[in-house]
């Protein structure tokens, strides 16, 4: 992971996301996300991503932002704009699909 951000409050880490890049810049990666399930539906994880695609997009290099998910989070960055572009069974762990989405 090139860049990693976390969020905290109150001293303690309750959430955090990384990026990363294709080896010739042409790929962003959102990667790593996570925001304690106590934190959910308050707008971190949106802010979080927001700020990653921001950084992305400042990149004149960059032709494409994607995020590898799972069934359980896919819904989340669909609502943010990415479109679903393959699923892998199991490919995470027994019951648990890649999502391979890029952002629209």
């Amino acid at each position: 992971i090139e860049k990693y951000f976390v969020i905290e409050q109150d001293d303690k880490i309750i959430g955090a996301g990384g990026i990363n890049f294709s080896s010739d810049m042409k790929i962003g990666k959102i990667s790593w996300d996570f925001i304690q399930v106590d934190y959910h539906g308050k707008g971190l994880g949106k802010q979080l991503l927001d700020h990653r695609i921001q950084l992305l997009k400042s990149i004149n290099t960059l032709e494409q932002i994607t995020v590898r998910t799972s069934q359980f989070a896919y819904k989340f960055y669909e609502k943010q704009g990415f479109k679903l572009l393959e699923i892998k069974k199991d490919f995470w762990a027994n019951e648990i699909d890649l999502y391979f989405m890029k952002l629209e």
